[in-house]
């Protein structure tokens, strides 16, 4: 017999613990698709994180502050979207150049912090 879904693992759930993520990044930082899904406790779902906030229905919520785990912003440069992005990011005090964030980068995935290489010290 399968287990019985609970509330938690309802469409609706998902996006309210996603938006919940999204609005506890400070500002002034920013964090990466995949890092609001994993503190969403919605693992691997990166792409509904951004599918949530491009609907772009939910007043006040600073999307601005979601990057790509590299550290760019999602948008095509030149469009509106991006160019609204940078000015917000920018109005926060975040660095922004050619269409990525500078001195700060989108928080590590778990498998990063766990596998990667250890940072070389100068």
């Amino acid at each position: 017999m399968a287990p019985k879904p609970n509330a938690s693992d309802t469409p609706a759930a998902a996006r309210q613990r996603i938006l919940a993520a999204v609005r506890a990044i400070p500002a002034g930082e920013v964090a990466g698709y995949g890092e609001v899904a994993r503190r969403a406790g919605l693992p691997g779902r990166a792409r509904l994180v951004a599918r949530i906030l491009s609907a772009g229905d939910e007043p006040g919520l600073p999307w601005h502050r979601v990057l790509r785990s590299d550290g760019r912003i999602a948008f095509p440069e030149g469009s509106e979207g991006f160019d609204e992005q940078v000015q917000r990011l920018r109005s926060e005090g975040v660095r922004v150049e050619a269409g990525r964030v500078r001195g700060q980068r989108a928080a590590p995935t778990l498998d990063e912090m766990l596998w990667a290489p250890p940072a070389v010290k100068r």
